[in-house]
């Protein structure tokens, strides 16, 4: 299929703005540490950031959501008309990330046609979920889709590209940004491809074989809701060539050496009693999470409390000595598994595993417009 992944009109921040103040990071990451979040908006302050256009997930139960979605909603309008962005037009941006352990991890900003995509089980499209979606945590995200004029991404696609075919042959340009993250997040820089650039680019990912182009490496529910709302909108007489039919991502090389998998850990917050930590072992990583799923779910059903999913291995061995909290502990996902598990198998269960740790996940930078 041609065209699965191609340049984007891309909005950044303009000149001037303070990009360590504008990034934020992945709305999924520490969600159990509000605190995290409350520092960042502190650093922020009334500064333009990405952190006032998305909703943290540690505020998804907070008693104020509808005004913090509200208030989302009105600042990306506000800074659509206000002097905030810049357009790169017809572009992709190569994505350097200099990670907190020092490793750099290239990638490919662009747009993915939702057309190429399905995340439903035992799917055979080009583009295809890696974990079990479910479906509970898609209309949330599908309402704030359907409310907002932007998208920012933190959705990661993986390639299988065993000769770097594609990021090894780009010749970025001009840079776009060149910043520190916060918090210890590293550093992120962009350059602008395209032209010749961008087409060479194009030609590459299109040479690149087999049944499955894309695995999704990051952002799951994220890309499921820009599909769902497509949908809505195609069976409501939408134009094929409507901006919803795309969804901005990063294309990243599953054989980049930057590129680590995580587990993602289930710690119960809030029971009636707690526990001592337990490690899960064995060699079937998808067995392991099912297990760490019914064992916490037992645990709640007999103690009460929630099952939450942390992705630091500190952070959930730290959460799990808490009062009233008991963690699981699961192994890394051997990353050279994934494409022939999905191909042979299909998807894993859900959260079973991370690309790489907390501060490594996709910061909140760049923005596109969807209406």
């Amino acid at each position: 299929m041609k065209d699965i992944f191609t340049p984007a009109d891309i909005l950044l921040p303009r000149e001037g703005v303070d990009m360590t103040k504008w990034a934020a990071l992945a709305c999924d990451q520490f969600s159990a540490r509000p605190d995290y979040w409350e520092g960042m908006s502190g650093y922020v302050g009334g500064a333009p950031s990405a952190l006032r256009l998305m909703l943290p997930e540690a505020y998804l139960n907070a008693p104020d959501v509808e005004e913090r979605k509200a208030a989302m909603v009105r600042t990306m309008e506000d800074y659509l008309v206000g002097d905030v962005f810049r357009e790169i037009p017809d572009s992709y941006i190569f994505v350097e990330r200099t990670l907190p352990n020092g490793k750099v991890r290239r990638g490919l900003v662009g747009k993915l046609d939702l057309e190429a995509y399905d995340w439903a089980p035992g799917a055979a499209s080009p583009v295809r979920s890696t974990e079990a979606t479910v479906p509970e945590r898609l209309p949330t995200r599908v309402e704030l889709r359907r409310r907002t004029a932007l998208e920012m991404p933190h959705i990661v696609l993986f390639m299988d590209d065993i000769g770097d075919t594609v990021l090894g042959a780009a010749e970025p340009g001009e840079t776009l940004y060149d910043f520190e993250l916060y918090g210890g997040g590293g550093h992120i820089r962009g350059r602008r491809l395209t032209g010749t650039a961008a087409a060479a680019v194009q030609a590459a990912i299109e040479a690149l074989p087999g049944p499955m182009v894309f695995a999704m490496g990051d952002g799951n529910h994220s890309l499921a809701a820009a599909k769902n709302r497509w949908e809505e909108l195609k069976a409501a007489g939408a134009p094929m060539d409507h901006p919803a039919r795309y969804a901005l991502a990063e294309l990243e090389n599953l054989r980049d050496g930057a590129v680590e998998f995580y587990p993602i850990h289930r710690v119960v917050l809030g029971a009636d009693e707690g526990g001592p930590a337990e490690e899960l072992t064995g060699d079937d990583t998808g067995a392991l999470v099912a297990k760490a799923d019914q064992l916490a779910g037992a645990y709640t059903a007999a103690h009460g409390g929630h099952v939450d999913y942390i992705h630091g291995t500190a952070e959930a061995r730290a959460l799990g000595q808490k009062p009233g909290c008991k963690a699981w502990l699961l192994p890394a996902l051997d990353k050279s598994e994934l494409f022939p598990h999905i191909l042979r198998w299909g998807n894993y269960p859900k959260k079973s595993f991370s690309v790489g740790e907390t501060l490594d996940k996709r910061w909140y930078l760049e923005c596109r417009r969807i209406r």
